[in-house]
């Protein structure tokens, strides 16, 4: 009777999506009155994520009794980042390469309906020092709390962690302002979280009545492949991280889980929304609060293998259209990692500049951008799920080796 109490909340989270999937069928387009009750819940969890992300850095980076110890997380987190995404690019490549997206007669045919103009402007040269100081800083600290500026918020977070670090005793009664305030944001999600079966329903019911199905073919391979892509990544890949992590116990426990985090990634297609969610999961698999709040925050921004794997699937699309056949296979990894890493943590829309990228670094058009944009578009929800999931996977292998082959006991 506990294990049916404990798998109530999911149980219900999975009815009312199945139900809002129905609902979005039968309406078709009419399915979007339903959208204001779906932008509620992912509005309430959009605004949680600001204070969130900086209640729980700050506070874990404080409560971290070694000095050494804060370094250690988040340089063992971002090296999980890294090989991670490179096994990501690694699955892109082998899925593309295996089957081609488009045929040159398709490719040609949707080439020549692009309207390209020799005499384009060019956009300008991007700047990486500039890029740089914009990603991780502001010139107002008003624009801190602004979830378009999260990374530099992280940055901030991390620096005020370690002022109060600095001083304990003089740092301690603002620690225990911040963690009062943590607890009430946890309660706040909480609060939230019951209107999850009706927001959820909903959102997915709107997504599923205004998702276009007049898509070309090379459209239709592109999201079938793709999809089994996630699939075989999901259930065979994680499983794999786990297991290297932790043994059969860390499989079993990451399964048992990860499920809540999946189905709002899967609802919300955001994973800034899905964050306060992934933060409990990992923590439930029995990830420290430290690392699981680390690495599911910088993850929201910095770690994203479902968008990984998309820029690759974007960069062989073009690739094949253009009949671009002397791009090597380190080449398209340089430019799916680099261009990945200025995707945003927001819903459908957030990787205009990551896409901007690709077809600059790429050489290719600017009037290619719709191309990339209707593969963003269909491949989101299956890529949040990964990018979500791929947070709490790394999370276990950063404590794999931080904590020892013992940190789950």
């Amino acid at each position: 009777m506990k294990k049916l109490e404990n798998y109530k909340s999911m149980i219900i989270l999975i009815g009312a999506i199945i139900i809002g999937g129905i609902i979005g069928l039968i309406l078709g387009d009419k399915a979007k009155i339903l959208s204001p009750f779906g932008d509620l819940f992912l509005n309430m969890l959009l605004i949680i994520v600001v204070p969130l992300i900086f209640l729980t850095i700050t506070t874990s980076i404080y409560k971290m009794k070694e000095p050494k110890r804060i370094g250690k997380i988040i340089l063992t987190t971002f090296i999980m980042f890294l090989v991670t995404s490179l096994v990501a690019v690694a699955i892109g490549l082998a899925s593309t390469y295996s089957f081609r997206l488009v045929d040159s007669t398709n490719g040609e045919t949707i080439k020549e309906s692009l309207s390209l103009d020799e005499n384009e402007e060019k956009t300008e040269d991007i700047n990486l020092l500039e890029r740089t100081v914009n990603t991780i800083s502001v010139n107002d600290f008003a624009k801190l709390l602004s979830r378009d500026n999260m990374i530099a918020l992280i940055f901030f977070s991390v620096l005020v962690g370690l002022a109060m670090s600095m001083s304990k005793e003089k740092g301690e009664p603002f620690y225990k302002v911040l963690v009062s305030a943590e607890e009430v944001v946890i309660n706040l999600i909480k609060i939230i979280m019951y209107y999850a079966p009706i927001g959820l329903g909903c959102y997915f019911a709107a997504m599923v009545g205004t998702f276009g199905s007049s898509l070309a073919i090379g459209y239709i391979k592109t999201f079938i492949i793709y999809t089994i892509t996630c699939a075989i990544f999901y259930f065979i890949i994680y499983s794999l991280f786990a297991y290297i992590s932790a043994g059969k116990k860390g499989v079993k426990l990451f399964w048992k889980h990860i499920l809540p985090s999946t189905l709002t990634a899967l609802a919300t297609c955001s994973s800034a929304a899905s964050m306060p969610v992934n933060i409990d999961s990992t923590k439930k698999i029995g990830v420290r609060d430290d690392i699981a709040e680390t690495t599911v925050s910088l993850g929201a921004s910095f770690h994203k293998d479902g968008s990984v794997i998309g820029s690759v699937f974007k960069i062989m699309f073009l690739i094949y259209l253009f009949n671009m056949g002397n791009i090597s296979i380190f080449r398209i990894a340089w430019i799916a990692i680099i261009a990945t890493l200025l995707v945003t943590a927001v819903p459908i829309g957030g990787g205009t500049i990551s896409e901007m990228l690709i077809i600059t670094m790429l050489g290719c058009p600017v009037g290619a951008l719709p191309v990339l944009t209707i593969i963003a578009t269909i491949i989101d929800c299956p890529a949040t799920i990964l990018n979500v999931v791929g947070d709490s996977a790394s999370a276990m292998l950063t404590s794999r080796l931080v904590d020892g082959k013992k940190w789950l006991k």
